[in-house]
Protein backbone atom coordinates (compact mmCIF):
# COMPACT_ATOMS: atom_id res chain seq x y z
CA UNK A 1 0.00 0.00 0.00
CA UNK A 2 1.42 3.61 -0.40
CA UNK A 3 0.47 6.46 0.91
CA UNK A 4 0.13 9.89 -0.63
CA UNK A 5 -0.27 13.08 1.92
CA UNK A 6 -1.11 16.43 1.31
CA UNK A 7 -2.47 19.54 2.38
CA UNK A 8 0.83 21.09 4.23
CA UNK A 9 1.44 24.78 4.20
CA UNK A 10 2.47 27.58 5.59
CA UNK A 11 -0.32 29.34 8.08
CA UNK A 12 -0.19 31.47 10.81
CA UNK A 13 -1.23 30.87 14.34
CA UNK A 14 -4.43 30.70 14.73
CA UNK A 15 -5.31 29.59 11.52
CA UNK A 16 -6.46 26.25 9.74
CA UNK A 17 -5.39 23.54 7.77
CA UNK A 18 -6.85 20.68 6.07
CA UNK A 19 -4.41 17.04 5.59
CA UNK A 20 -5.30 14.25 2.97
CA UNK A 21 -3.82 10.83 2.91
CA UNK A 22 -4.60 8.87 -0.36
CA UNK A 23 -3.89 5.28 -0.11
CA UNK A 24 -3.07 3.34 -3.41
CA UNK A 25 -5.31 0.49 -2.50
CA UNK A 26 -7.35 -1.23 0.51
CA UNK A 27 -5.54 -3.61 2.43
CA UNK A 28 -6.93 -7.18 2.56
CA UNK A 29 -7.72 -6.45 6.30
CA UNK A 30 -10.04 -3.12 8.02
CA UNK A 31 -7.35 -1.80 9.11
CA UNK A 32 -7.46 1.61 11.57
CA UNK A 33 -5.26 4.73 10.38
CA UNK A 34 -3.00 7.67 11.91
CA UNK A 35 -1.75 10.51 11.46
CA UNK A 36 2.35 10.95 13.37
CA UNK A 37 4.55 14.39 13.47
CA UNK A 38 8.30 14.87 13.74
CA UNK A 39 9.30 18.40 14.68
CA UNK A 40 12.52 19.73 13.73
CA UNK A 41 15.10 18.38 16.29
CA UNK A 42 12.65 15.96 18.08
CA UNK A 43 11.11 12.44 18.06
CA UNK A 44 8.36 11.35 15.92
CA UNK A 45 5.13 11.41 18.04
CA UNK A 46 1.64 10.45 17.76
CA UNK A 47 -1.00 13.13 16.68
CA UNK A 48 -4.58 11.38 16.05
CA UNK A 49 -5.80 8.25 14.74
CA UNK A 50 -9.45 6.44 14.21
CA UNK A 51 -10.50 2.80 13.52
CA UNK A 52 -11.49 1.29 10.42
CA UNK A 53 -14.94 1.64 11.21
CA UNK A 54 -14.93 5.39 12.08
CA UNK A 55 -16.69 5.25 15.36
CA UNK A 56 -13.51 5.50 17.57
CA UNK A 57 -10.55 8.01 17.45
CA UNK A 58 -7.58 8.77 19.74
CA UNK A 59 -5.53 11.84 19.88
CA UNK A 60 -2.59 13.12 21.59
CA UNK A 61 -3.63 15.49 24.43
CA UNK A 62 -1.40 18.14 22.35
CA UNK A 63 -4.44 18.17 19.72
CA UNK A 64 -7.84 17.31 21.33
CA UNK A 65 -10.19 20.40 21.02
CA UNK A 66 -8.19 21.48 18.25
CA UNK A 67 -7.11 18.90 15.64
CA UNK A 68 -10.21 15.81 13.95
CA UNK A 69 -9.16 12.87 12.38
CA UNK A 70 -11.90 11.29 9.66
CA UNK A 71 -11.84 8.96 6.80
CA UNK A 72 -13.53 8.08 3.82
CA UNK A 73 -13.08 4.49 3.13
CA UNK A 74 -15.01 4.10 -0.18
CA UNK A 75 -12.17 6.88 -1.12
CA UNK A 76 -9.52 5.11 0.75
CA UNK A 77 -8.60 8.36 2.14
CA UNK A 78 -7.64 9.78 6.04
CA UNK A 79 -7.79 13.11 6.64
CA UNK A 80 -6.74 15.53 9.25
CA UNK A 81 -8.43 19.00 10.26
CA UNK A 82 -6.63 20.95 11.70
CA UNK A 83 -7.77 24.19 13.45
CA UNK A 84 -6.23 26.74 16.28
CA UNK A 85 -2.71 25.85 14.74
CA UNK A 86 0.13 26.87 16.83
CA UNK A 87 3.77 27.35 16.11
CA UNK A 88 4.56 24.18 18.21
CA UNK A 89 2.18 22.14 15.33
CA UNK A 90 5.41 23.07 13.25
CA UNK A 91 6.46 19.13 11.82
CA UNK A 92 6.24 17.47 9.31
CA UNK A 93 3.00 14.74 9.08
CA UNK A 94 3.14 11.28 8.08
CA UNK A 95 0.12 9.21 7.82
CA UNK A 96 0.28 5.36 8.30
CA UNK A 97 -2.03 2.59 7.81
CA UNK A 98 -2.13 0.48 10.84
CA UNK A 99 -1.63 -3.75 11.51
CA UNK A 100 -5.10 -3.83 13.17
CA UNK A 101 -8.53 -2.66 12.86
CA UNK A 102 -8.06 -0.33 16.27
CA UNK A 103 -7.51 3.61 16.66
CA UNK A 104 -3.87 2.84 17.20
CA UNK A 105 -1.33 5.52 19.19
CA UNK A 106 1.62 3.72 19.05
CA UNK A 107 3.92 3.83 15.89
CA UNK A 108 5.12 0.23 16.03
CA UNK A 109 1.29 -0.88 15.42
CA UNK A 110 1.83 0.47 11.92
CA UNK A 111 2.55 -0.70 8.88
CA UNK A 112 2.75 1.16 6.06
CA UNK A 113 4.01 4.87 5.99
CA UNK A 114 3.18 7.62 3.68
CA UNK A 115 6.45 10.27 2.74
CA UNK A 116 4.58 13.25 5.27
CA UNK A 117 3.66 16.41 4.43
CA UNK A 118 5.50 19.55 5.76
CA UNK A 119 3.46 22.16 8.22
CA UNK A 120 4.43 25.29 8.97
CA UNK A 121 2.82 27.34 11.69
CA UNK A 122 4.45 30.85 11.90
CA UNK A 123 3.65 33.64 15.21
Amino acid sequence: VQLQASGGGLVQAGGSLRLSCSASRRTNSNNGMGWFRRAPGKEREFVASIAWRGGDTNYAESVKGRFTVSRDNAKNTLYLQMNSLKPEDTAVYYCAVARGSAAASRAEWYQYWGQGTLVTVSS
